[in-house]
């Protein structure tokens, strides 16, 4: 295992942050408050993370030169997503930029054909497989699955995006054209009684675990997730074990979410692994003693980790736009959610809305995960998205 020590930053050190989403905007949150001074890059001026950083680069992620001096400006630098150009990053790290997780573990995990080679190297259990490189092949694997099968790219997808069921064989030739600048891999059409997902941290001390988190998704969106899982104390030590040999091979520092099917056989397939926060996770920062936030704020300026401990119960949903709000927005109805004990919003400054579109969520905590659940239901119920009409 990785036992390089992270070099302990003091405040007000820098962090520099690729990436000006909503968990970036989370992140900058966590580290202000430890008094860190945070920059982001991302193109779009005034991003969920920009509007709240110390400072915000407007540059392309594969601006070099940006990189560069993002790098000059900081004391260590992470990321909020995974669509980055690995190369660009390995060169700012070959001229003494400090990355985590790094470039090298980056570019295993963002292209998916290769992280689930290395899963089955080393004994995890994923759906079947197969890189597609030319329509007779894809017609082939079609076939061999039953003529059902999920296509997606191996790079590049996120939010269902880049993903695609496909059982009619008229839908390959179209789908195939559609993936293909990104590379192309065929899977297996997993019948899935539960999706689950687990956050592991990681530093030179070790690794913690948070609880294992049920979610419920929408056209690859999701759109609730509860902890703790339905799930019985086996399977969840099943689920831990399978998660610590991924920690281990991935051998690198910081927050990682792996997302699991549970089949009707009691199987866990892993379905894919993030080398950052994920939504599935937002839970915790009221949810738990230490935020995933917190803990990668924690992990990249060398301090301890934090516990993972489960305050108590709950239930997270995200606010998602909608066809009919699509655009500059409003948002009404806010008096009355936040009437209700222990139920916390978080909205992420994003200027405009659209189809499912995530523009915010809802945490609530109870003394079971039904109380949690129905509480955070009548919160997002309570919620109108607007659109903004001129005057």
């Amino acid at each position: 295992m990785n036992r390089k020590v992270i070099k302990q930053l003091d405040s007000p050190s820098t962090i520099g942050i690729i990436g000006g989403g909503q968990l970036g905007r989370m992140l900058v949150l966590e580290a202000k408050r430890l008094g860190l001074k945070v920059i982001v890059l991302d193109p779009k001026e005034n991003s969920p993370a920009g509007q709240i950083a110390d400072f915000q680069m407007v540059a392309e992620f594969d601006d070099l030169t940006a990189l560069k001096l993002l790098a000059l400006k900081t004391d260590v630098i992470t990321y909020e997503f995974e669509h980055i150009d690995v190369a660009l990053l390995g060169i700012i790290e070959q001229e003494g930029a400090t990355i985590y997780p790094s470039a090298k573990t980056l570019g295993m995990i963002q292209n998916k054909y290769r992280q689930k080679s290395r899963l089955r190297n080393i004994g995890i259990k994923v759906p079947d497989f197969y890189r597609i490189e030319n329509l007779a092949e894809l017609v082939f694997i079609f076939d061999r699955l039953d003529q059902k099968m999920v296509l997606k790219t191996c790079t590049g997808g996120y939010d269902g995006k880049g993903s695609r069921v496909i059982t009619d064989r008229c839908e390959l030739e179209k789908t195939l054209a559609e993936f293909s600048d990104y590379g192309v891999m065929a899977e297996e059409l997993i019948h899935y009684e539960k999706e689950v997902s687990i956050i592991f941290a990681m530093n030179h001390d070790g690794i913690q675990f948070y609880p294992v988190t049920e979610n419920i998704h929408h056209q690859g969106i999701l759109l609730n997730s509860f902890v703790p899982a339905n799930i019985s104390i086996e399977m969840e030590n099943r689920i831990r074990t399978i998660a610590r040999k991924i920690a281990e091979e991935i051998n690198d520092y910081g927050v990682f979410c792996i997302e699991f099917f549970i089949d009707d056989s009691a199987n866990i397939l892993v379905n894919e692994i993030a080398p950052r926060p994920h939504n599935s996770g937002h839970y915790s920062i009221e949810g738990c003693v230490t935020s995933q936030f917190e803990q990668l704020a924690r992990i990249i300026t060398g301090m301890p980790l934090g516990s993972t401990e489960l305050r108590l119960p709950c239930a997270m949903f995200n606010i998602l736009g909608s066809e009919a709000a699509t655009g500059k927005y409003q948002i009404s109805g806010l008096d009355s959610m936040m009437g209700l004990t222990d139920c916390h919003l978080h909205l992420y400054g994003k200027p405009e809305s659209g189809e499912l579109k995530k523009i915010g969520h809802i945490t609530a905590l109870g003394d079971s995960v039904a109380a949690a659940n129905s509480k955070a239901e009548k919160a997002l119920s309570l919620i109108k998205i607007n659109r903004l009409r001129s005057a």
